[in-house]
């Protein structure tokens, strides 16, 4: 049987949820992985009061614990800057890598790879998107005979879950106030509710996919927190329901990149996904269209994809450290795009009104699918609801900007219509 000493560095929720899923399931873990995994030391700058860890060493200084003896890092601190050194001081120091951060991954992996192949050591990442529901394996040994050619994906359980009350009836802001007192949103939740978190996790899938450099980050990304519950209504009312989406495609020679609210069929396979799961449709050549889902947040599932790292590294020369995609990667212009546009219009309920508003789309050369008005709002207000026929991207933010100068106009909402 295979041993591995790790030091796990933090000691948040995620941490002591390793913790325990090794204490708890170590007779699982040597049955079916083979490993019988030894936690050595802990890196903590304070005491967790919800976990006891025992007579396990404590270092208070995290890069102390680099200096024990171990086979493994567990670097589980997230940020980005203070991880990135972490790692790399590991790496030199000959200690394999696990990490669910996927920030660090994002902005330096290819640095942390690059550095990992010389020193001849692995950094293992399978957290770092979904949690434990194993993508990353998925796309690099599973796959590994497959061209993918385009990953779509609810990539971010916080934004699901606000997305599927808002679903029923909830608004925004108590949804997320839940989410935070459920332990799914945190704090300061900006990272997630404004996409941040899936541009990172489908900018990894893409690499991997696609075989490039990580992708710069600035391609398009928009959150969920302009969404509001009325929108669903109305979706619903045409057979969609609205989701954040996170997509990468590869055309050709540039890839499309991008992570935003979309509206979907309400009876397709992502639309049925609830609450904080996260699901991932991968296009191959061989295997047709894959579906995969599983939980997006939690300590549990992020133990699970973590110590599924850990029995790869004893048990798999497989090492995706020493990647040999080295192509840069190369974005397709968002603005040269094109979408089919639901649009939510606040007007005045004066005669001409709708003419106006035509109008607008006539002078871009957009034309409309459908255009309903729907029941009145209180001081005088209507709603109008449209769907456009594809036009591109480029044309997209004047659009807005002329309907919103129209003076019968006070609020203008768009969401894109995902029909791939």
């Amino acid at each position: 049987m295979k041993k591995l000493k790790i030091g796990i560095c933090g000691w948040g929720n995620v941490a002591t949820g390793l913790f325990n899923t090794i204490k708890n399931n170590n007779d699982k873990i040597r049955l079916n992985g083979n490993l019988e995994i030894e936690i050595v030391v802990i890196g903590a700058r304070r005491d967790n009061p919800k976990c006891n860890p025992g007579d396990i060493k404590i270092e208070r200084d995290i890069f102390d614990v680099i200096d024990n003896d171990i086979d493994v890092v567990v670097e589980l601190i997230g940020g980005v800057e203070v991880a990135r050194d972490l790692i790399l001081k590991a790496i030199k120091n000959k200690k394999h890598v696990v990490t669910a951060n996927k920030a660090v991954i994002f902005h330096h992996g290819d640095e942390i790879f690059k550095e990992a192949s010389a020193n001849g050591v692995k950094v293992l990442f399978e957290s770092s998107v979904c949690a434990g529901t194993p993508i990353i394996k998925l796309l690099t040994e599973e796959l590994s005979a497959n061209n993918v050619t385009k990953i779509a994906g609810m990539l971010n359980g916080t934004s699901n879950f606000i997305l599927s009350n808002m679903e029923e009836g909830a608004d925004f802001k108590p949804t997320l106030e839940l989410a935070q007192k459920e332990g799914y949103a945190e704090p300061d939740p900006t990272f997630d509710i404004e996409g941040m978190d899936a541009a990172h996790k489908i900018g990894i899938l893409s690499s991997l996919a696609f075989g490039t450099l990580l992708p710069p980050g600035d391609f398009y990304v928009e959150g969920i927190s302009k969404i509001e519950k009325i929108d669903f209504k109305y979706a619903k009312e045409m057979g969609y329901t609205v989701k954040h989406l996170a997509v990468c495609k590869n055309n050709e020679d540039k890839i499309e990149l991008r992570a935003h609210p979309v509206l979907i069929k309400d009876n397709s396979y992502l639309a049925n996904l609830k609450s904080v799961r996260n699901g991932i449709e991968v296009e191959t050549d061989l295997l047709g269209t894959l579906h995969i889902a599983g939980s997006g947040a939690g300590q549990e599932s992020t133990a699970s994809g973590v110590v599924s790292d850990l029995v790869h590294l004893a048990n798999s020369n497989i090492n995706i450290s020493e990647s040999t995609k080295k192509n840069k990667c190369d974005l397709i212009d968002f603005l040269s795009l094109s979408f089919q546009y639901y649009f939510y219009i606040k007007a005045e309920d004066i005669p001409g009104v709708m003419a106006s508003i035509t109008s607008m789309f006539a002078e871009k050369g957009v034309g409309i699918e459908s255009i309903v008005q729907k029941e009145d709002l209180k001081e005088n207000m209507v709603p109008i609801v449209l769907i456009t026929d594809p036009f591109i991207e480029s044309d997209h933010k004047d659009l807005v900007t002329n309907i919103l100068n129209l003076d019968s106009v006070n609020e203008v909402r768009s969401i894109r219509i995902e029909t791939d």
